[in-house]
């Protein structure tokens, strides 16, 4: 993480993830107390001192959600179809669901000795990030990218193995409600993913566009997090998307980013005295959700014109003096090229009849 002093001598870090800091602002306000079961979501700026490298970078802009205050496997697949269903929508392919269980504590206690046995004989020739690992939290070496690791992993045992009773049973449910509902999935036995507070569900969306950087996103459940920061033992389960990764496999997979959302009406003032009226006519529209826009720029008439087909508008309307004092205009529909005269007091009405798909709430 990034860690440094401040002009007042005071240790300050970066946010390296965006779970814990919507856990501790969760806990600070007392959300608990409002009502039982809480859903979050944050677009934010995150930070981690890292060697930076395709699809991973000092700096990156995380898309999360969180959900609180329910324990059953319903909730663990309400998140992992959300967080699938978003890829789909933006067109993704060749998406990769994978989903595990890191247990409860009785799982991790006979699973980490289990992993100690196993790790021990190979230590010497592995990473030097899992040699760490191995005393600090040895589940994270399962998480290792480095070549040297990757056979010793292979072969390593599974929790799956491990799981108590209770535990089983949650994953079993995951398992069958995310058949129920129709996602392709498959499970991963090494999958830990890297934050030391999952316990339960976790899992991961991947495309393969990425190289060894291939994951999109990826979550699971955290249920011991809140009261370790003061708060309530509440349930909780959440995920967290890398946007620039989403961005790189667009462009990879040659997927079109949505284009700007074109004005419905695009209004042009002919000289000052228009001006006024053209815009107290946008604003009523944009307040009735109709996307309006006024050309301010001053000038002539047939650039504002190429500056209407160039925003793609669906309807254009000139307005100078004499169709002041007439109070009737020509809208132009820019797609045929059609036009027909509007009676001006009653632009509004007009303007709102023409698009049935207008935003209504």
């Amino acid at each position: 993480m990034y860690t440094f002093l401040d002009k007042a001598n005071r240790s300050m870090t970066l946010r390296p993830e965006g779970t814990a800091p919507v856990i501790r602002a969760f806990v600070e306000k007392k959300l608990h107390t409002q009502r039982p079961v809480q859903k979050f979501f944050y677009i934010s700026p995150m930070f981690r001192y890292e060697r930076p490298q395709s699809g991973r970078y000092r700096q990156h802009h995380q898309f999360g959600a969180e959900a609180i205050g329910v324990c059953s496997a319903e909730q663990d697949v309400e998140l992992i179809d959300l967080l699938t269903e978003f890829y789909r929508r933006l067109g993704l392919k060749n998406l990769k669901v994978a989903v595990n269980t890191v247990g409860d504590p009785e799982s991790r206690l006979h699973y980490r000795a289990a992993l100690e046995n196993h790790f021990k004989q190979y230590l010497d020739s592995m990473s030097a990030d899992s040699q760490a690992r191995f005393s600090r939290n040895i589940m994270r070496i399962l998480d290792s990218k480095s070549p040297e690791d990757q056979e010793f992993i292979q072969s390593a045992p599974s929790i799956l193995d491990f799981l108590s009773p209770t535990a089983k049973s949650h994953f079993e449910r995951v398992c069958s409600l995310l058949t129920l509902i129709g996602l392709e999935w498959e499970i991963a036995p090494r999958l830990v993913r890297g934050l030391d507070y999952y316990n339960h569900t976790v899992f991961e969306v991947s495309s393969g566009q990425l190289g060894a950087q291939n994951a999109l996103g990826g979550g699971g459940r955290y249920d011991g997090l809140i009261s370790s920061l003061g708060g309530p033992n509440l349930p909780s389960i959440g995920f967290g998307c890398g946007l620039e990764r989403v961005l790189q496999t667009m462009q990879k997979q040659g997927i079109e980013f949505p284009s700007t959302a074109a004005p419905f009406i695009y209004i042009i003032p002919l000289g000052e005295t228009a001006r006024p009226s053209c815009m107290k006519w946008a604003t009523s529209l944009r307040h009735a959700h109709i996307r309006a826009d006024v050309d301010l720029t001053g000038k002539k008439l047939q650039n504002c014109l190429q500056t209407a087909n160039y925003l793609k508008a669906v309807f254009c309307l000139i307005v100078g003096d004499d169709e002041l004092r007439s109070k009737k205009a020509q809208l132009k529909e820019m797609a045929t090229h059609q036009s027909k005269e509007i009676n001006l007091d009653d632009l509004i009405n007009t303007i709102i009849q023409l698009n049935p798909k207008r935003k209504t709430s």
